[in-house]
């Protein structure tokens, strides 16, 4: 069993603390744009954009994120406190409500500059991974998105909450959304599945959407829902939809000439 003690706060400069889920947000960013300009992108009008449509990707991230997690996980406390939304510090995000964010952020980018859509979401797609992997390992030194109680060898006690002995379930996602869907879109990029734009962003929808339905048979639901539809939880359901979603999506890319 490990004992999971870790600080929050990453460091502090003076009165301003610099939390750990603060840096993965930026170092994930930094990376995926790096990745995306140095490894994926070869046509020269959209690099040039490239920069530019990060500040819209930013923005889409924060806001589907923090709007999305007071939709879906606790609307009854934010409309009961909605100036409480705007505080992205003191509460969660939405992994999936970040994702409609970028759909959206990418819409009007695209539009704005007349590119197709899925030119930049097959980007984040194949980028994304790398923010999810440091997010993940992230709610884990934060003692959050915790386990369901186990008594096998690799258990984790969070101190924070309490002292029972859980599935290190931010390290399986950590390991399948993040490592393991990388080196799979690595691998349809590589079969030049970028030639039709939409095919990457589908197989994201469809791998992220299946890892994360078994990852959540190991995560406690959300204390506020618990479990629903056939004591499933919230994001297994959600993820349920954004796999017909892929499906769908990768159906119709997978018939165009």
């Amino acid at each position: 069993m490990f004992i999971n003690n870790f600080d929050p706060v990453a460091f502090q400069v003076l009165s301003l603390e610099i939390r750990w889920y603060s840096l993965a947000y930026i170092v994930g960013i930094i990376l995926g744009w790096t990745y995306c300009k140095k490894k994926l992108i070869s046509d020269q009008h959209i690099l040039s954009l490239f920069d530019d449509f990060i500040t819209y990707l930013i923005i889409g991230i924060i806001l589907g994120g923090r709007i999305g997690y007071a939709l879906f996980y606790n609307l009854k406390y934010y409309l009961e406190n909605p100036v409480e939304i705007l505080m992205v510090w003191n509460g969660g995000m939405s992994f999936h409500g970040g994702l409609i964010g970028v759909i959206v952020a990418s819409q009007l980018f695209s539009r704005k500059h007349g590119v197709n859509q899925f030119i930049f979401l097959d980007l984040v797609a194949l980028s994304a991974p790398i923010g999810i992997f440091f997010g993940r390992i992230a709610n884990f030194i934060n003692s959050e998105l915790i386990g369901r109680a186990t008594d096998l060898p690799w258990s984790v006690q969070f101190v924070l909450i309490d002292k029972v002995k859980r599935h290190p379930s931010q390290l399986y996602e950590a390991f399948f959304e993040g490592i393991i869907l990388f080196f799979l879109l690595w691998y349809f990029f590589k079969k030049n599945y970028l030639k039709i734009p939409g095919k990457i962003s589908a197989l994201f929808l469809i791998f992220y959407s299946l890892f994360r339905f078994f990852a959540e048979f190991f995560r406690s639901p959300d204390p506020q829902i618990g479990y629903l539809i056939l004591n499933l939880t919230l994001g297994q359901l959600i993820s349920v939809l954004f796999l017909i979603t892929g499906t769908f999506l990768f159906y119709l890319k997978n018939n165009e000439k």
